[in-house]
Formats: structure tokens, C-alpha cells, sequence
């Protein structure tokens, strides 16, 4: 293993150590300039990560830097690029350099997940990114609900851990291996009971992290709770980490002869989440549970490729994660606009946005609209390859399943944007402030939406070939 292979993680590690240090130099107002300085950095490490490209996986190592790491990792620094520009004029965390810091060690983790290739190392890196998010959910420690969220979150993750590590003690009991590689040559021949009861664990604690039915009842408090910047980042990045996780775990690791036992259980639970999502986002008053359990939701959808074991479908998964990064992280962007301005986050307060800032609500339809499904943009494009790779896995009632809880979630997108563009609001005619940073932000988020949407064949090719890992034949 070469010193390439963990440059992210390293740059990372520099990155956080810098803001940490000029957090301490006063005046109190140079830490205005830590976000944008922290989202400067995180670019340049982007930029660095695709330059120097994906290397291969061969010969034992506990991180690989492979395609699939490679697709994840740039998913990371991009998803924690933008929740920093988000974060800037964020209250209660714009200015907080340890806030800066404690994200850039969660992305350090959520890399290391998607590029770890022992067990030990990838237990230590779930809990890496899972300790400062502990943190970030509870840091507004002046605000009950934060307070509230931050132990939440603690607790529930907590369990879920202590499960998924037990599935990874009893697969290490089985197979004597910590190398994943060598773990999966070791259950070739194994009994089916034997790799079930591996596998059901570790799927449980990584359930959690994607937010899966029936482990999702921590998301729609702890996204309430949270600041919202935190709330985008664990809806996107950790979700999408989560998955990541599962694509080498279940698929790299347990034989396809196990499939047609796990592989049903993944199928119901990819039908129950999205359907119980988008049943309970359908009566939320309030944004950030609406758009909580509208992540649960996009779990499920993104459960479909996974279901199909072709590489087709985890292509999908893996583009359609891409897709939602973008479409979430712009709505909680103006979420953010609208709390700051408002003091609320109720699906109210977004009442006459287009009347106050036509460049916010805009960008919210854009989002909404791509979460909905709808063409020509990014959504509709992650759902077909979603869709398709079902059909081609002769999964169609679980295609016909999603396409009609698209139909379904159509409904509450559509009441917050009626929200957005027909009622009126109290203080139409106030100033509606928006910072620089989170215009920034937003442009990133609507053109990475429609570029997604319109030429998806690229992007997708790409996930493609990230996948091709956990093919070897």
C-alpha cells in the first residue's frame, strides 16, 4: 500500500489540522473566513482525488484504492465540499472552526469505508465517521431539539454498531479471515444458514446508516434536530457511505448462492421503505421530517439495484446516490435560506419564497422536482437505470413498486412547491438574504442536477465501471 493510496484521507487529515490551528488565532472575526477556506481546501483535495485517478486493487491490503473507492470518494469530498458552503452563513456553526473540523474527519471515515478492504479497518473507519457526526447532530448545545438530536443519534448508533460489529465477529468466527477478499473465498462453500447469519447482522447496522425500514426511526428526529448543513450531510454522504459498504459487503463478500435468501429479504425491504417514506412525508408539516422521510424513501429506491446482482443495477444505485446528493443538498441549501430568514423550518415559512427571492425558489423546484422523478432532469435518469436494471433481473413487480411510489411522492413535492409559488407569505416584502456562499452552493447543486438529467449516459458509464470490482469474472 502506497502512500497514494490514502492521499484523500491524509489531505483530509492536514485540512482539519489547519483549520483547527487558525481557529485559535483572534481575532474572533478571521474565523468568518474558515468556511469558505475549509470548502477551498476540500475543492482542491476534489481535484487532486480525479487527477490522480483510480489504481487497482490488487495483492492483500486493508484499503484499496479501486474504481468503486474511487467513485465514492469523490462522491464524499463533493457532498462535504458543498454542505461547508451551505455551513457558512449556517447560524450557530458558520463560524465555529471545530464544527469545520469535526465534518472533514467524518468525510476522513466515510473514504475510508468505501476503500476499506479488511474488517478491522472498516469497523474502524464506520466509527470514524460516526463519532463527529455524534457531535455535529447535537451542536447547537443551546438548542433542546439539537441537545435532543445529537443523543438520539448517539444511542441509536450506538446499538446499531454493537449489532454490525457482532455480524462481523461471526464472520471472522467462519471464515478466520479479516481480509474481506479472503473472507469471501472462505464462504464459497459454506451453508447458507452460516452466511445468513452473518450477513442479517451486519445488514442491521448498516441499515441504520442508509436509513432502512425498520431502522429508520432515528432520521426524522435527528434531522429536525440537527443543524440543517448536518442534517444535508448525513441525508447524502453517510447515506450513500451506507451503501457503499453494502455494494462490497453483501455483494463482494457472501457468494451469489446466498442470494436467494438474502436477496428476497433485500427485495421486501426495498418495497416496505419506500412505501412507508413516502406514506409519512405525505403528512409532515415540517420540511426537514419531510425531507427525512423522503431520504427513507430513496433508500428504498436505491435498494433495487442491489436487489438485482447485476452490474447494471449497482451501477444504478451507485448514479442514482450521485443524483440524489445534488437534489437534497439544494433543498436543505434553501432550507437553510429560509430558516436563517424566517426562524422556522416549517413547510410554511417556504409560503411566497418566489415572491422574495425567485433564484431560491427556482432552485428548490429544481430539486424537488428532480427527488419527484420528473424529466428531463437527474432523478428521472437514476430512476430509469433503477428501473431498468430491475426489469432486466425480471424484478418487475419490484419496478412496477417503485414507479408507483414515485407517482405517490409526487404528491408531497408538490405540495411544498404550491407551497413555494402559490400561498402567501407573512413578510413578503422583506429583504431575503442570500449570502454568497450558499448561491454558490446552490449553482453547483441545480447545474450538477441538470447536467446529470440531460447526459446521463456518461455519469452512469462511469458507475459502471466503478462496479466492475465486485466482478472479477
Amino acid at each position: 500500500m502506497t502512500i497514494m493510496t490514502l492521499l484523500p484521507e491524509i489531505l483530509l487529515l492536514l485540512l482539519a489540522l489547519v483549520i483547527l490551528g487558525l481557529d485559535l488565532i483572534p481575532p474572533e472575526k478571521r474565523r468568518a473566513s474558515l468556511g469558505w477556506l475549509t470548502a477551498a481546501g476540500l475543492g482542491g483535495i476534489l481535484a487532486a482525488h480525479l487527477l490522480g485517478g483510480a489504481a487497482s486493487a490488487s495483492g492483500p491490503a486493508t484499503v484499496h484504492a479501486d474504481a468503486l473507492a474511487f467513485f465514492f470518494r469523490a462522491l464524499f469530498l463533493l457532498g462535504a465540499m458543498i454542505t461547508v458552503l451551505i455551513s457558512i452563513d449556517s447560524e450557530g456553526v458558520g463560524r465555529h472552526g471545530e464544527y469545520y473540523a469535526l465534518l472533514l474527519f467524518s468525510t476522513i471515515g466515510l473514504c475510508l469505508m468505501a476503500a476499506a478492504a479488511d474488517l478491522i479497518m472498516l469497523a474502524l473507519a464506520i466509527e470514524m465517521a460516526a463519532m463527529p457526526l455524534y457531535i455535529l447532530a447535537g451542536f447547537l448545545n443551546r438548542n433542546s431539539r439539537s441537545t435532543e438530536a445529537g443523543v438520539k443519534y448517539f444511542l441509536f448508533g450506538a446499538t446499531a454498531s454493537a449489532v454490525m460489529w457482532y455480524g462481523f465477529s461471526l464472520l471472522y468466527g467462519f471464515t478466520g479471515q479479516t481480509d474481506l477478499s479472503a473472507a469471501a473465498v472462505a464462504l464459497a462453500e459454506a451453508d447458507p444458514a452460516v452466511i445468513l447469519a452473518a450477513a442479517v447482522p451486519i445488514l442491521a447496522g448498516l441499515g441504520f446508516k442508509v436509513a432502512m425500514v425498520p431502522f429508520h426511526f432515528w432520521a426524522p428526529d435527528v434531522y429536525e434536530g440537527a443543524p440543517t448543513p448536518v442534517a444535508a450531510f448525513l441525508s447524502t454522504a453517510v447515506k450513500a457511505a451506507g451503501f457503499a459498504v453494502l455494494l462490497r459487503i453483501l455483494l463482494a463478500v457472501f457468494p451469489p448462492a446466498s442470494a436467494s435468501y438474502w436477496g428476497l429479504l433485500i427485495s421486501l425491504l426495498s418495497a416496505v421503505t419506500m412505501t412507508l417514506g413516502n406514506l409519512l412525508a405525505m403528512v409532515q408539516k415540517n420540511i426537514k421530517r419531510l425531507l427525512a422521510y423522503s431520504s427513507i424513501a430513496h433508500a428504498g429506491y436505491a435498494l433495487i439495484g442491489l436487489v438485482t446482482l447485476l452490474p447494471e443495477g449497482l451501477a444504478a444505485t451507485a448514479f442514482y446516490l450521485l443524483t440524489y446528493l445534488f437534489a437534497n443538498l439544494a433543498a436543505f441549501a434553501v432550507v437553510t435560506l429560509v430558516a436563517n430568514a424566517a426562524g422556522g423550518d416549517d413547510v410554511s415559512a417556504l409560503a411566497g419564497l418566489s415572491r422574495r427571492s425567485p433564484a431560491a425558489a427556482l432552485a428548490m423546484l429544481v430539486a424537488l422536482l428532480s427527488l419527484a422523478g420528473m424529466p428531463p432532469l437527474a432523478g428521472f435518469a437514476g430512476k430509469v437505470f433503477l428501473f431498468a436494471s430491475a426489469v432486466e433481473a425480471r424484478l418487475i413487480w419490484l419496478a412496477a413498486f417503485g414507479a408507483a411510489n414515485s407517482v405517490l411522492a409526487l404528491y408531497y413535492y408538490l405540495t411544498v412547491i404550491k407551497s413555494v409559488y402559490l400561498h402567501r407569505g407573512e413578510h413578503e416584502q422583506a429583504a431575503f438574504p442570500f449570502p454568497g456562499a450558499a448561491a454558490l452552493a446552490l449553482a453547483a447543486c441545480t447545474a450538477g442536477i441538470l447536467v446529470l438529467g440531460i447526459a446521463a449516459s456518461p455519469w452512469f458509464e462511469a458507475a459502471l465501471r466503478a462496479v466492475r470490482p465486485l466482478f472479477p469474472g
